[in-house]
């Protein structure tokens, strides 16, 4: 008989949630924005919303997706991310002592990378990478069949990689491999004001008729696909999967293999690089394969 759990996926803006079974269904899901400038109703908010729907729905357990430095063993966080309030707090606990449920916790990026390995493009992977791009980059690792958190669970922090060759001083991935760093270079060339909210899509679209776009753009590829060449060659995975809004374009990786081919030792280390198949619900579907690992 399926089993169904009580998913959080916490955002810097909202709090998504929803009861899902051990075999992936989502029986509901809704969402709550994050209270992330007080600590108090941050809790108060989770403890509302899993006490309400326990009057409703029947699950076994709490999981949670949150963002940050976190011990899952303990639920300490020692940096919660965009919910800065709760750092050095222990979230687990602090739920816990409110509600008649065990809470589980993880990093909403081992989440991502969980939720692939659950139902989604990973499934028969023992080892496999996954990368999210987006205002930043981060991701999961998952070596001999299990995730790699690092001795202060700080393990894949991608974005601070440096790959360009220190041409303008230490210039991580963050600051110019992500996608808001795209949309920042695209600003400048454009002589758009930074306040300016544009979308990456419009910068794609835009680069086609720019020569001086296309330059940028193309630069931007490099820096992503050094990245994406030092994790393969450190970790050699199965495969390697690109999470986050610009993962549903053909052409980003029509554009990695590109550059991943001029360098002469991809070949010898070379692995398949694919989209990962959740987006906008990876956290809850992580936060349930954490929950069934914790019977």
């Amino acid at each position: 008989m399926s089993k169904s759990y009580l998913c959080f996926d916490v955002g810097g803006t909202n709090v998504k949630y929803g009861v899902l079974q051990s075999n992936g269904t989502i029986t509901m899901q809704a969402s709550f924005p994050t209270n992330k400038h007080d600590a108090d109703l941050f809790i108060s908010d989770m403890v509302q919303c899993i006490n309400d729907l326990s009057a409703t729905y029947t699950f076994e357990m709490v999981a949670v997706s949150f963002p940050g430095f976190i011990d899952p063993y303990t639920g300490f966080a020692h940096h919660a991310g965009a919910i800065e309030v709760l750092d050095g707090q222990n979230i687990k606990a602090l739920i816990e002592q409110n509600i008649d449920f065990p809470v589980v916790i993880e990093n909403d990026a081992n989440c991502a990378a969980l939720a692939e390995k659950l139902n989604g493009n990973a499934v028969t992977c023992d080892d496999f990478i996954c990368m999210t791009v987006g205002t930043g980059i981060g991701g999961g690792i998952f070596i001999n069949n299990q995730l790699v958190r690092g001795h202060s669970f700080r393990a894949g922090e991608f974005g601070m990689m440096i790959v360009n060759g220190l041409e303008h001083g230490y210039q991580n991935m963050h600051q110019i491999a992500s996608t808001s760093a795209l949309i920042q270079r695209y600003k400048e060339v454009m002589r758009i004001d930074q306040l300016t909210i544009v979308e990456g899509e419009e910068v794609f679209q835009a680069t086609k008729d720019n020569t001086e776009l296309q330059k940028e753009i193309d630069q931007w590829y490099q820096h992503l696909s050094a990245g994406i060449f030092n994790l393969i060659s450190t970790l050699n995975p199965e495969k390697l999967l690109i999470g986050g809004a610009i993962s549903i374009r053909d052409d980003l990786f029509e554009a990695i293999h590109q550059h991943l081919n001029q360098i002469d030792l991809w070949q010898a280390i070379k692995v398949p690089i694919e989209p990962c198949k959740h987006h906008n619900n990876a956290g809850l579907l992580g936060a349930l394969y954490v929950a069934m690992e914790n019977p």
